[in-house]
């Protein structure tokens, strides 16, 4: 009888303690503010991690009906230099741990040099961004240079990398092979158009109980994402998406038709934050989350407001 008594006592003591650690895992909160464009900033009590965090939102060159009114800030043309808005920066930026790059365009690398300085974060992305961190400075224990494939543990969480492909811009005409490999070629600090893109990845972030599947444009290799089955997709949604055949319907099937939505790339990003973002939301967002509801509709769409925070149990 003694015997079972205490077979009974551990029993229960590992039913609580299993218990208290599926409470744990299952009941941490994961925070995802939106910076606009592709970037996010992802973070828990113990993590924080940037993806694509493009702050400065320049003014670039453009149709005017862009811009918006009031708005007298330098028009940069792609031969101006590049120049962060440090201000918005610092006050939107206070820390990182890592930074996670999709591809090497004005908007969503420009930003990172300064930002990896400030915050002494590992930079993640392909060799193009760490040939020009390097030719702006930052130290190579800072850089993770990846090529899509790797699945790296992290001590709190780990990606999984995935090889991807840019938007279809330009009626499909868009076609960049160039790639840096040589920061000493690089003459620093770059002009807007020497931001190119150096090839594209998406990425699958496994935080918690979590799994974050994010895109820095408006495509994906069918065969890579097939059956990755994160709980949130973060995809790409702007216009350029109705180039690719079926692009919703085909992207949620493969992804196992996620929990939950979180669509990006889609704001007009010529604007500073506060300017109304109601023209593209009508334009790109409502008519994707159409899209989504026709194939899913038990999928949860969460439209991101910029700088706010969504939180994920």
């Amino acid at each position: 009888m003694k015997n079972t008594s205490n077979s009974r006592k551990v029993i229960v003591l590992l039913f609580f303690c299993l218990c208290s650690s599926v409470h744990f895992v299952c009941g941490q909160e994961l925070n995802l503010k939106y910076l606009g464009v592709a970037g996010w900033e992802i973070s828990n009590d113990s993590l924080t991690i940037l993806v694509d965090p493009y702050i400065s939102r320049l003014k670039l060159k453009g149709n005017p009906r862009f811009y918006a009114e009031g708005d007298d800030r330098k028009i940069y043309s792609g031969d101006d230099v590049y120049e962060s808005d440090t201000v918005a920066i610092n006050k939107i930026i206070t820390k990182a741990d890592y930074i996670l790059v999709h591809h090497s365009h004005t908007d969503h690398l420009a930003d990172v040099p300064y930002i990896a300085k400030k915050t002494g974060a590992v930079v993640v992305g392909t060799e193009t961004t760490a040939t020009i961190l390097k030719a702006y400075g930052i130290p190579e224990k800072q850089l993770i240079t990846v090529k899509g494939g790797e699945d790296y543990q992290f001590d709190n969480f780990s990606v999984r990398v995935i090889p991807s492909i840019h938007s279809a811009l330009g009626d499909k005409r868009y076609f960049d092979s160039k790639v840096y490999s040589d920061p000493e070629e690089l003459k620093i600090p770059l002009t807007v158009e020497e931001f190119i893109e150096g090839g594209s990845l998406m990425f699958l972030l496994r935080i918690d109980a979590h799994k974050i599947l994010t895109s820095g444009s408006m495509n994906f290799i069918e065969r890579e994402v097939a059956g990755l089955k994160p709980d949130v997709l973060i995809p790409g949604i702007n216009l350029s998406r109705l180039e690719i055949y079926k692009y919703t319907e085909r992207l949620l099937e493969l992804t196992g038709y996620p929990k939950t939505i979180i669509p990006a790339h889609w704001d007009n990003f010529r604007v500073p934050y506060g300017s109304s973002q109601e023209d593209p939301i009508q334009k790109k967002v409502m008519p994707f989350i159409d899209e989504v509801r026709a194939v899913s509709p038990a999928t949860k769409v969460i439209v991101p407001v910029h700088l706010e925070t969504i939180t994920i149990q």
